[in-house]
Parts: structure tokens; sequence; C-alpha cells
């Protein structure tokens, strides 16, 4: 890590303890990412089956990964009664296993939420545990998500092209999901080959990597003699 003059780049694979401790210690361009904290926005124009189908997929199919979803945000439309869309996801994550910790507005349509905290918006569980919120608005979903998550992978499931374009806009993140799931987020998922890294950095490389993220380029300019005056 202090061979700054042999070694261009050092890529940590693992948690966030060793990436940190990384970071603290090399001397040359380190490409990272401390934490997974991923979000589902489902917007009030998602398509109900479709957001069922994605939040089950992106909390459960895998939970130890850094591309599984930790936080899910509703529009507060989807979440005004016990059998509205919020609460009939959040009550199949229930059935599948999933401790679901839940803000004021959710938790009163639940029975068996746990009660959210602040920590727990910021927290990469990697586990059967997810936090769940409802938000006035795509704004407010997007503030939520810039604030707490780690601009790893966030999606949104809507109908709505506005919406769609305005998620992708205002997102910070290395991976914006349309109405899919926050686990394809992966370089062989992406046809990249071989993963070397997930990137959360915005230079060089941002996102999975495969192995032309690891080269360079060169400009050639070829003359016949020119001179610049």
């Amino acid at each position: 890590l202090k061979l700054d003059q042999l070694i261009d780049v050092c890529i940590p694979r693992g948690g966030e303890s060793l990436i940190r401790a990384v970071v603290e210690q090399a001397h040359l361009p380190v490409i990272k990412h401390y934490t997974g904290n991923c979000h589902v926005y489902v917007d009030a124009a998602a398509d109900p089956a479709m957001a069922m189908d994605i939040c089950l997929n992106a909390k459960t199919q895998r939970t130890g990964v850094c591309n599984a979803a930790e936080t899910i945000l509703f529009h507060r439309d989807l979440c005004q009664a016990a059998d509205g869309l919020a609460a009939e996801v959040c009550r199949a994550l229930i059935a599948a296993g999933v401790e679901v910790r839940a803000d004021a507005t959710l938790a009163a349509l639940l029975t068996d939420a746990t009660p959210a905290t602040d920590g727990d918006w910021a927290t990469e569980f990697l586990d059967m545990i997810v936090a769940v919120k409802a938000v006035d608005s795509l704004d407010a979903a997007v503030d939520h998500i810039n604030r707490y998550g780690s601009r790893h992978t966030d999606a949104i499931v809507s109908q709505d092209a506005s919406a769609i374009d305005a998620f992708i806009d205002a997102v910070d993140t290395a991976n914006a999901m349309i109405n899919c799931s926050t686990r394809f987020s992966d370089g062989g998922e992406y046809g990249l080959g071989a993963e070397i890294g997930i990137s959360t950095d915005k230079l060089h490389a941002r996102g999975p990597m495969g192995a032309a993220d690891l080269c360079t380029y060169q400009w050639v300019c070829r003359g016949a003699g020119q001179v610049r005056t």
C-alpha cells in the first residue's frame, strides 16, 4: 500500500473495516466502496405486481451482498390503508422471514413490524432485515437516498416516464435501476466478464468494473511536420 512508485491502484474487496484500513494506509489511489446501503423507491405510479416482485427479490434473493436492498421507500399515496400496496409488500417480506423496521406511518398499518430508529436508515444490514418508510414525493425519496445511501445501487419502480427521468437525474448513485432489482448491479450481469470491483467513487471508475476499467488511454498525434504558431 506504500509502493506508489510500483503500483498504480489498489482495489480492496471485503468489509467496510478492511476498506477503511486500506484507505488509511495507502500512499496510492484506492478504488473503493465502503458499504452497499441500497434503496428501492416504490413510486405512486408503480405497477403493484412489479413492485412486489422487485422488493422481495432485492431484499431476500441473497441478503449478505452489497447490492441487496436495505431500505424500501414508498410514496405516501401507497401507505393510506392496511390493504394498500406498501402494507402488502411489508407483509410479504415478513412472511418471507424478513424483520421489517418501519417508520411511524407504516408501523401503524402493520402488526408485526419493529419501529425504525434513525440509525436504521444508514445501516447496511446484510441480513434478513429491511427498513421501510413513507415519503411524500419522489423528491423526498431522492433526498433520503442522497442523505443516507452509499452511492452504490438505488432503484425506482414506476410507470411514470417523467418520474423515472427525474430520479435518474437527481439520485447520486453508481447504479440507477429502473423497474428492476438492485441485485442486477453486478459486473457479470452487466457483461463485463470477471468483476474486479464495484466502485462508489466518482473518479475514475464508477459502478461494477471489468478489465477495461483498469486500462487507461493514450493520445496519439500523427503529423507531417506541422508546428504550432
